[in-house]
């Protein structure tokens, strides 16, 4: 139950974090924010953690590789809905 809160807490920030790097922060609110930081976590652990061998907060890791690797991820989901959208990444 711990972990889903930190998991929770962890992914708003990332999602945060990143939609700030990609400036769509402000078509955003708390749950798109959770949402971007979870499944860029989950993107970075199919496609970079085993690159790289580092875990993401999906997988139970909280250090700050973890939060770089999901971090990355969640950056690279943004670029990609921003290329669909409007046919740039920014």
């Amino acid at each position: 139950m711990v972990n889903l809160i930190v998991l929770l807490v962890m992914g708003g920030l990332i999602g945060w974090v990143a939609s700030l790097l990609m400036h769509t922060d402000g078509q955003q609110g708390i749950l798109l924010n959770v949402v971007v930081g979870i499944v860029g976590a989950a993107i970075a652990g199919i496609f970079i953690s085993p690159i790289l061998g580092i875990p993401t907060i999906n997988q139970g890791v909280f250090n700050i590789g973890a939060l770089a690797v999901s971090l990355l991820g969640a950056v690279i989901l943004l670029a990609i809905v921003n290329l669909l959208r409007r046919g740039r990444a920014r």
